[in-house]
């Protein structure tokens, strides 16, 4: 009897996941493919499409582009997870039982009690959120004059926030529109957390592209015309993006799991406390003894390939791979520039300095989202979507 795999999610860790599952299961285990969409987001990318809408179709991947004739695929809302019954529930399709099953589901948005927060804001969690957000700065600039420019507000000063930040303002530089673009942050600096060296860097491109930068003081409140802080002035918006946290998937809130705030507890095999159950990427919290792996793309792709050997591993009952996280370096996006800091040697060769902006760092990035889809689909795909990356 064949032994039935499944992946939850298409995002980079269950895509991943799948890559490596399909050249590592034997020809005795059905590989089964769950997402609520039909294609690949690179989503490290989707702020791009803030600025410009057709940059989607370079950085949105079919499912059939990258799965195997033999991966069966089912476009469906996950809902939950029979733990005992071994059954992933689907909102319109019939349940699908699972020998193994890899939870890669990704995160939601996190708002942390503040009151008005959700029912006020946009968020950046997929393509149709991007698009949101164009549609929006767009008819809010066309309505806004000269004399009072829209006003638009983001919360949360993480890479997410800090991109978006960057393809707001490139967008009004590329229509002359009239926009003014503030970033707020609770802590004390932007980018928290991280090297003060790139934190500056990042500040002062952001600074550079007319970007208002508010740090050290929390949102307590959200209105449809404002937000209110801890202790300065409120601040007027005309549109609201919260880029501020992350959680876990409603969805696992019943599954009989080892969790914390929807997000399963792993071990650095990725098994979780139950044997038949694995989980990466932002659905997980994957220990790595002091601190657990960072929610980051970086992190899932790495995760991904030792994830999907592990559950061949586990049905052929040979001892399981542990996975420690390497961080490679950071390169953000700033609308057209870029910031890149402590990047690994790559290709034999060196770098100079810890930091660095320019068009090295623009080629950068673009090399690391271009590696991505070659390493999914092709070089050849990755070519066709280099001008968008």
């Amino acid at each position: 009897m064949a032994v039935n795999v499944i992946v939850l999610g298409a995002g980079y860790a269950s895509t991943g996941a799948i890559t490596k599952l399909q050249s590592e299961l034997s020809d005795n285990a059905q590989l089964t493919w769950i997402a609520d969409v039909d294609y690949h987001l690179v989503l490290h990318e989707s702020h791009r499409v803030i600025r410009d809408p057709s940059v989607q179709s370079d950085i949105t991947f079919p499912v059939d582009g990258i799965a195997d004739p033999s991966t069966r695929f089912i476009q469906d809302k996950v809902v939950g997870l029979n733990v005992e019954d071994q059954v992933v529930e689907l909102a319109a399709s019939d349940d699908v039982e699972y020998d193994y099953v890899l939870v890669a589901l990704g995160s939601q948005t996190a708002y942390y009690g503040i009151p008005g927060l959700e029912e006020h804001s946009l968020t950046l969690k997929n393509l149709d959120d991007a698009l949101e957000i164009h549609k929006a700065v767009k008819e809010a600039s066309q309505a806004a004059a000269r004399s009072e420019p829209a006003q638009v507000v983001i919360g949360g000063a993480g890479l997410s926030g800090i991109q978006t930040a960057g393809e707001i303002a490139e967008f009004r530089d590329q229509h002359h529109a009239p926009i003014e673009v503030h970033l707020v942050e609770a802590l004390e600096e932007i980018f928290p957390g991280n090297d003060p060296a790139c934190q500056q860097a990042l500040r002062d491109r952001l600074e550079d592209a007319g970007v208002q930068i508010h740090t050290d003081d929390p949102i307590t409140k959200a209105t449809d015309k404002h937000i209110q802080f801890d202790k300065g002035a409120p601040l007027n918006h005309d549109i609201l993006i919260w880029t501020g946290g992350i959680t876990g998937r409603d969805t696992l809130a019943d599954a009989d799991l080892g969790k914390e705030h929807n997000r399963v507890n792993t071990g650095a095999n990725f098994q979780t406390s139950d044997d038949c159950v694995f989980a990466i990427g932002d659905s997980a919290i994957i220990d790595q003894g002091d601190q657990p792996a960072p929610p980051t793309a970086q992190a899932a792709w790495q995760a991904a390939e030792v994830a999907g050997e592990n559950i061949a591993r586990a049905i052929e009952n040979r001892p399981l791979r542990t996975w420690e996280h390497e961080d490679k370096g950071t390169v953000i996006s700033v609308g057209e520039e870029a910031v890149a800091h402590k990047v690994k040697p790559a290709f034999g060769i060196s770098l100079p300095v810890d930091t660095f902006t320019g068009v090295p760092a623009q080629m950068l990035k673009k090399l690391i989202a271009a590696r991505w889809i070659a390493d999914i689909t092709s070089w050849n795909e990755a070519r066709k979507s280099w001008s968008s990356l």
